[in-house]
């Protein structure tokens, strides 16, 4: 245990043993009691009673059963919302004053109560870390309740601030990192799961391979994100070989590519709150720096939504998709090595339709993991057939994977021209995937007339 959360803990039990003496905790059974504590917490001026009362107030949410913990959220929402009244009657004075005051009067009355009440119980011991997991337990909420929206975006709000990249620590992870961290990382891993701690340790401790999280100084023992990244003689195409306990390892003099192969967001609770780009280009930066010879950085992604797009296709009447649905049917379609290799030809040719064509009502691509990395100002690089043949990568890309590629001096531009415009940068082996595509289209129809 760090010192820092042995201080955290230790006051956290002297605040909770103080808050038993003084009869501020209620049962966890009175539901109102933790809103009459809320409000204690608004009216008190006072910061060591606030923290007191914060903590207070995070212990018994801690005790809340579900139901419980939906009305403490519709008391957020309901009673400490917005005053339509007073925010409109401020307005006025502020366009016909333009003063300071009348300034400072809109803006407070602008502000949902409810902030506030967040921003003081971020200041108990450990609040910042119970916040984050309050924001999970409202986030699975928001289907049933969409009023509650209103709540979450003052989460949103406060922890885009809260962990601002100026706050974020970017610390590398290697087999010498407390096991406390290590548990995190074979917990968190999103993309491509770690078995056991031997695979672990084959993913950190080889000379060609590396892994970097961020971390908050209020959360030190918790990784907000991290990458691995493994250094290579060329751009990767296959997770397989990628991940191979008996590859042969590349001395790091000779490693001309870093291919960042896994990036996980660790905290549910901070979703929405983007910080995997700075992540990203830090980790790069560092890189360069460290070893010259790298002259490529690059992803190994999965397409996590390309089978549920081609299954929607296909049941609007595509026949191209239609026909994937088919062939995927087949057992022994991922291992079509006939001479015109047609599994091959027809899901690469759709998946460049899904990339450059299928959009979201925002104009932005269906695909999260192409949002994520185009928005971050990176080329959609090229497509690798087999890339990913594990049970979830035929499940969710057809086997397939992508290379995003990241060149450091037009990532800007690239982030630039999608942000603005909606452009994708993708290569000319990308685009030609859809002119592919287009051929046996008329193939198809061609058949069907002759």
């Amino acid at each position: 245990m760090s010192r820092v959360s042995y201080l955290q803990d230790l006051l956290s039990s002297i605040f909770e043993r103080g808050a038993h003496l003084t009869g501020l905790v209620s049962a966890p059974d009175q539901q109102a009691s933790i809103t009459t504590l809320c409000h204690d917490l608004l009216s008190m001026r006072g910061e060591a009673s606030g923290t007191r009362v914060a903590g207070d107030i995070l212990n018994l949410y801690r005790t809340l059963d579900g139901d419980q913990k939906t009305a403490f959220f519709q008391h957020l929402a309901d009673d400490l919302d917005v005053d339509p009244d007073a925010v409109t009657e401020a307005a006025a004075a502020y366009a016909e004053a333009r003063s300071p005051g009348a300034l400072t009067r809109l803006l407070t009355v602008s502000e949902p109560a409810r902030q506030e009440i967040l921003r003081r119980l971020n200041m108990a011991p450990g609040g910042t870390a119970e916040l984050v997991r309050m924001r999970t337990d409202l986030l699975v909420r928001l289907r049933d309740h969409p009023e509650l929206r209103r709540v979450d975006i003052d989460f949103e709000h406060l922890f885009s601030s809260w962990f601002n990249r100026g706050f974020l620590v970017l610390r590398p992870i290697d087999w010498a990192t407390p096991a406390y961290i290590l548990e995190k990382i074979i917990e968190y891993e999103a993309v491509h799961e770690i078995g056991d701690w031997n695979e672990l340790r084959r993913r950190l401790e080889p000379k060609d391979r590396r892994c970097f999280a961020f971390f908050h100084p209020a959360m030190p023992d918790e990784p907000l994100i991290f990458v691995e990244v493994a250094l290579t003689r060329d751009l990767a195409s296959s997770v397989q070989a990628l991940l191979n306990g008996d590859r042969e390892e590349v001395p790091e003099n000779e490693a001309t590519t870093a291919i960042f192969y896994s990036i996980s967001n660790c905290q549910k609770g901070l979703r929405g709150v983007t910080f995997g780009n700075f992540l990203i280009k830090q980790v790069a930066s560092d890189l360069a720096s460290e070893l010259p010879s790298l002259t490529t950085f690059a992803t190994l992604s999965p397409i996590p939504g390309y089978r549920r797009w081609l299954e929607a296709e296909a049941t609007t009447g595509d026949p191209m998709a239609a026909d994937a649905q088919e062939r995927l049917a087949d057992p022994g379609w991922i291992l079509d090595d006939g001479p015109e290799a047609e599994a091959e030809r027809l899901l690469t040719g759709l998946a460049g339709r899904y990339f450059l064509e299928a959009k979201r009502g925002d104009g932005k691509p269906v695909d999260p993991v192409a949002r994520f990395h185009l928005g971050n100002g990176a080329e959609l690089h090229r497509l690798n057939w087999r890339g990913d043949i594990s049970e979830k990568g035929i499940e969710q890309s057809a086997g397939m994977m992508v290379n995003y590629l990241y060149d450091l001096d037009r990532v800007e531009e690239n982030h630039e021209a999608y942000a603005a415009h909606g452009d994708i940068k993708a290569s000319r082996q990308v685009r030609n995937l859809l002119i592919a595509l287009e051929r046996q289209v008329k193939e198809r129809r061609a058949e069907q007339h002759g």
